[in-house]
């Protein structure tokens, strides 16, 4: 069964962005640092490089490695959308989870008005019925987002970024309900920054 995975940039504070949404306080490291950084996750993860920057990125022509499908809340479409990107990652099937989002925004974004949870189970039953392959579905954000989806995270892909935020948009806004995930790997980078991938726990 397809895997849902919350890949995402944290504060040490547990932040993802500020209280306007701004995600530029992350330091990224010196020139040199950025760009080794940057050429490792893009590597790695290349469907997740929106795709007006792939190109400029050296990933346009890179086939998707992890994810086939984006799942995001308003707030996270709101950034390209305020710029006139209608359909940020073109290169996946996309999803957007609001209430208040027009459905015709763009063909090629389906708007999801409520019921994530429905949304992401039927995503995950597809493979074995028409969809092979393979690949996982990425959730891009927003905290409120992922704390609805909590009970169907299978994976977390943590980028902990050496700053502090001090208040902003949490990583998980939800109900209380402790989910104990196990790490599987860490990795540190030049720039302070520390990729840790976590998987669910599986109890028998």
């Amino acid at each position: 069964m397809r895997k849902l995975v919350y890949y995402i940039g944290v504060s040490i504070d547990g932040r993802i962005a500020g209280p306007g949404g701004e995600f530029d306080f992350f330091p990224q490291g010196d020139e040199r640092q950025a760009a080794a950084y940057s050429a490792w996750m893009n590597e790695l993860y290349p469907e997740t490089v929106p795709t007006a920057y792939r190109a400029a990125a050296g990933v346009g022509d890179a086939p998707n490695r992890r994810f086939d499908t984006v799942v995001m809340g308003r707030g996270t479409y709101r950034l390209p959308l305020d710029n006139g990107i209608t359909s940020p990652y073109a290169h996946l099937r996309q999803y957007v989870v609001s209430s208040t989002l027009k459905p015709d925004t763009d063909p090629a974004v389906t708007v999801v008005p409520s019921d994530p949870l429905a949304l992401v189970r039927e995503l995950k039953g597809e493979v074995g019925a028409g969809r092979e392959t393979g690949l996982d579905i990425w959730l891009c954000g927003g905290g409120r987002l992922a704390g609805a989806l909590l009970p169907e995270l299978d994976e977390l892909l943590i980028k902990t970024y050496p700053v502090v935020a001090g208040t902003g948009v949490p990583v998980f806004d939800g109900a209380f309900d402790p989910t104990v995930f196990d790490v599987a790997e860490r990795t540190t980078f030049p720039n302070g920054a520390l990729l840790t991938r976590l998987t669910r726990r599986q109890f028998a």
